[in-house]
């Protein structure tokens, strides 16, 4: 972690060249004359599932560079922020860490600037903050709502554009519970509420649902609402809830209350769910990890429906899902030359076409065969999304708080109306002590 000036300049001069217009015969012709063998920065990637295609895309720089990128990936589940700030009390803090929103007010003051790169001005989704410019580098775009499975709804004679509210989700959901054997469904639904290893996402992003479905994306009512002291609006939260309760009954009983998120996940490759609770990364474990499975189910076409628990809801919720930031104490100049290259052709391709990412740059000519791909660029296109403010919920709210609300309601410890109390309570809670 230590600064290494001789290398600072020798970068530096690198991004002089690049960004003087010289282009990449230029920067071909700098790389040449600068040996960046032992060269090293580290990156945590806070994304389980692509791992394997991270690594892959710091084999790329290596080959392109010589300069070395250590990834060290943090487990699904496992808490970043915490892993973090273990590692910067042990003075091993990596040059490139990853944050979601609530996770930057950790740093404060300590992430670099990155409003003068190139890249910065070739996207929409960057991370900024009023203090401290642009600190965020953001590297997919990602969307949460109701994914299907559209060969099961076909065959079962349901149109997923006629689900637009409660009573039609609930209509689809006992159409396909009767016809589960026909279909080959273990369960209408794979719901997981799982609180302690899969709490981010009841916790965090299906919760998200109550604060964005159907908002435009500068809408900030429920979660301004929710920070102030913890409030709720009565009626969308009822309505919410009885969503959740369909939820419920309907889901696999296997992974309902389990740790079961790669179950949960395989299931609907496998073609056994009709519907999932989770946004579109999956889409990566399918032609992944699951690649046989989903081989074997027929590689079917995916959608997503919003999560429409009133009438009307119209919108998924589509963002960054988090960022890279560059730490002031790392090794600044390599870690900001890297992301560069990250926003470029060689890393988007990897990017985009390996790792499935949906591209955040205007001009990535590269598109995902991820499943979901094009799924989330028929929303963005219809101008059909909302945000993602349960981002700006106080950190740990969503996955070590609301995330026991949704357990007690899966396990049946508590109903609809006690789930609701259940979450203000802990919203209560956990606001007066900030």
């Amino acid at each position: 972690m230590k600064f290494n000036k001789l290398i600072a300049l020798i970068t530096a001069i690198l991004l002089c060249f690049m960004a003087s217009g010289c282009g990449k015969g230029a920067e071909s012709e700098v790389s040449e004359e600068v040996d960046n063998s032992g060269q090293e920065i580290t990156l945590l990637n806070i994304k389980s599932e692509v791992s394997s295609q991270l690594e892959e895309l710091a084999a790329q720089y290596k080959a392109e560079t010589g300069i070395t990128v250590n990834v060290i990936s943090v487990q699904s589940g496992v808490d970043a922020q915490a892993t973090l700030k273990g590692y910067y009390l042990s003075d091993q803090m990596p040059d490139i860490i990853a944050c979601e929103a609530s996770g930057f007010e950790n740093w404060d003051g300590l992430l670099v600037d990155l409003s003068d790169q190139n890249w910065a001005s070739r996207t929409d989704a960057a991370y900024s903050d009023s203090t401290y410019g642009v600190i965020g580098f953001p590297y997919t775009t990602e969307a949460i709502g109701l994914a299907y499975n559209a060969d099961i709804l076909n065959k079962a004679g349901i149109d997923p554009a006629t689900i637009t509210g409660p009573e039609s989700m609930k209509a689809a959901f006992e159409t396909l519970d009767s016809k589960k054997s026909e279909l080959g469904l273990t369960a209408v639904i794979g719901y997981c509420a799982e609180p302690t290893e899969v709490g981010w996402s009841a916790g965090n992003h299906i919760m998200g649902a109550y604060i964005d479905s159907g908002l435009a994306r500068t809408d900030t009512t429920y979660i301004d609402l929710l920070n102030n002291g913890g409030q709720f609006d009565e009626e969308r939260i009822n309505a919410y809830a009885e969503m959740i309760g369909l939820f419920n009954q309907y889901s696999d009983s296997a992974v309902l209350t389990q740790p079961a998120y790669n179950d949960q996940v395989l299931g609907f490759a496998s073609g056994k769910y009709a519907f999932v609770t989770q946004g579109s990364w999956i889409g990566a474990t399918m032609t992944g990890d699951d690649s046989d499975a989903y081989a074997a189910a027929g590689n079917f076409e995916v959608g997503m429906l919003p999560y429409a628990f009133q009438d009307g809801m119209d919108t998924i919720l589509t963002s960054a899902p988090s960022w890279w930031a560059v730490i002031k104490e790392g090794d600044v100049e390599t870690s900001k030359a890297f992301l560069q290259w990250c926003s470029e052709d060689s890393a988007q391709q990897i990017l985009v076409e390996k790792a499935g990412f949906v591209s955040p740059f205007k001009d990535c000519k590269y598109v995902a065969s991820d499943p979901f791909a094009k799924v989330i660029s028929s929303y963005i296109s219809a101008g059909k999304t909302s945000n993602w403010h349960w981002m700006n919920m106080p950190e740990g709210l969503g996955q070590n708080g609301f995330s026991f609300a949704f357990f007690n309601y899966a396990s049946g410890t508590t109903d609809a109306a006690g789930f609701v109390q259940e979450l203000k309570d802990i919203a209560t809670e956990w606001y007066s002590k900030l």
